[in-house]
């Protein structure tokens, strides 16, 4: 197992920014509205483009599905880029702003169009037994693991949101085992950069939310068949008030998230 270099868990800046800040929390309000991205406003590779420098190509745009799903596994997608000679993807957006069928449309043609992608899940047994930030690790780390398996090794990293749950704490050693990706799964050793709602503006994350939710939205509807009772197949797992009143008149599943406050 490699050990991971110590990684930013900030984002990178695309650049400075130019003219006075005004003053007073109104003003800081005001900023922080104009610089969050539109849900209209099509994801671009402008920021990912921003980490291009000697010895950085390849940037792993990764998200995640599924964490706050009362049943089924978390999933987290990686989308591989070159940052020198990558075009943009039409069509692509957050997963969540697309409809299934989009979605599906969208997921081979993100395959073809990135350099390499994979996907990596963490079953509710094991949320269970690590906690959901540990099992975030170790789907990322699985989703890792395929790309070094099929050639691939990305040079940076891009995660949605404000936590670096990819790499390993700055803490961790061989007896944190909640910290650790089950053994035989290299945990991820390039440097991680986070951005708040990277899905939105940044497409290599976006396409990676496209491949998670696909892939998960699969096993949910594979698993509705065993348990129909539920709805996954409507509801993917997630805490509907349907999915609540079943809960309460049959008990949880193997499936469920046992140590989640489910009702």
């Amino acid at each position: 197992m490699s050990t991971p270099a110590t990684h930013s868990t900030a984002g990178k800046p695309a650049g400075g920014r130019k003219g006075a800040v005004s003053k007073g929390a109104a003003s800081k309000g005001a900023a922080a509205k104009a610089a969050a991205p539109k849900a209209s406003t099509a994801p671009t590779l402008d920021f990912e483009r921003s980490f291009l420098a000697p010895g950085v190509r390849l940037l792993a745009g990764v998200d995640e599905v599924g964490r706050g799903a009362f049943a089924g596994p978390v999933s987290v997608g990686i989308a591989v880029v070159d940052l020198q000679d990558q075009n943009l993807l039409d069509g692509v957006r957050d997963s969540k702003l697309l409809k299934a069928e989009d979605r599906e449309r969208l997921e081979p043609l993100v395959r073809s169009w990135a350099v390499a992608a994979a996907v990596g899940h963490a079953s509710a047994a094991e949320i269970d037994s690590l906690g959901i930030i540990a099992a975030l690790r170790l789907a990322g780390n699985r989703a890792w693991a395929e790309l070094l398996a099929a050639g691939t090794r990305p040079d940076v990293v891009l995660l949605d949101g404000s936590h670096d749950w990819l790499s390993l704490p700055a803490q961790a050693s061989l007896f944190d085992t909640e910290a650790l990706p089950e053994p035989g799964v290299t945990v991820c050793d390039a440097p991680v950069h986070t951005r708040v709602k990277a899905d939105m503006s940044c497409l290599s994350v976006a396409a990676a939310s496209v491949l998670a939710k696909v892939a998960r939205d699969r096993m949910m509807l594979d698993l509705h068949l065993e348990y129909p009772g539920f709805a996954w197949n409507e509801n993917k797992g997630y805490g509907t008030s349907a999915h609540r009143e079943a809960l309460r008149a049959a008990g949880p599943s193997s499936y469920h998230r046992s140590s989640w406050n489910l009702l």
